[in-house]
C-alpha cells in the first residue's frame, strides 16, 4: 500500500462521516480516523490520533484535520511516529476526498499535492 489517509475531527461523527464518504471512492485505501476526545466529547485526543496512525496499514500517511487544535495534536503525534506523515492545511472534506480518490487511482504524491494546493485555507 502506497499511502493511507488519516482524518482528525473535533466531532466523532464528522470523522466517521468523512471516512464513510471516502470509502465510496477509495475502498482499497487504508483510511483511519480520530474523532473527539477520549470521552467522545468535542475536541481532539493525542491517543486517538496515535491509534489512527498505528492502525493505518500504510507506511506513509496523508493527514487532514478540521480545526487548529487538531493540527497541534497531529504535530505532537507526528513527532513520535515512525511513519512519514504529510499534513495538509486544507478544507477537510474536499481535500480528503480529492486525496483519497487520487491515491486510489495510484496518482503520484506531487500531483496530489498540486491539486490540494487549490484547497488550502488562507
Amino acid at each position: 500500500m502506497t499511502y493511507g489517509i488519516v482524518i482528525v475531527s473535533h466531532v466523532p461523527e464528522i470523522a466517521a462521516g468523512v471516512k464513510r464518504l471516502l470509502d465510496q471512492v477509495a475502498a482499497d485505501v487504508s483510511i483511519t480516523v480520530a474523532g473527539g476526545t477520549d470521552d467522545n466529547e468535542v475536541g481532539t485526543s493525542f491517543n486517538k490520533i496515535q491509534t489512527a496512525f498505528d492502525n493505518n496499514e500504510a507506511d506513509e500517511l496523508l493527514a487532514f484535520y478540521d480545526l487548529g487544535s487538531a493540527k497541534m495534536n497531529l504535530n505532537m503525534v507526528m513527532e513520535f511516529s515512525d511513519k512519514i506523515v504529510h499534513l495538509y492545511d486544507t478544507a477537510l472534506v474536499e481535500s480528503a476526498y480529492t486525496a483519497a480518490s487520487l491515491v486510489a487511482a495510484d496518482v503520484k504524491l506531487a500531483s496530489i499535492e498540486k491539486q490540494l494546493d487549490e484547497l488550502k485555507i488562507k
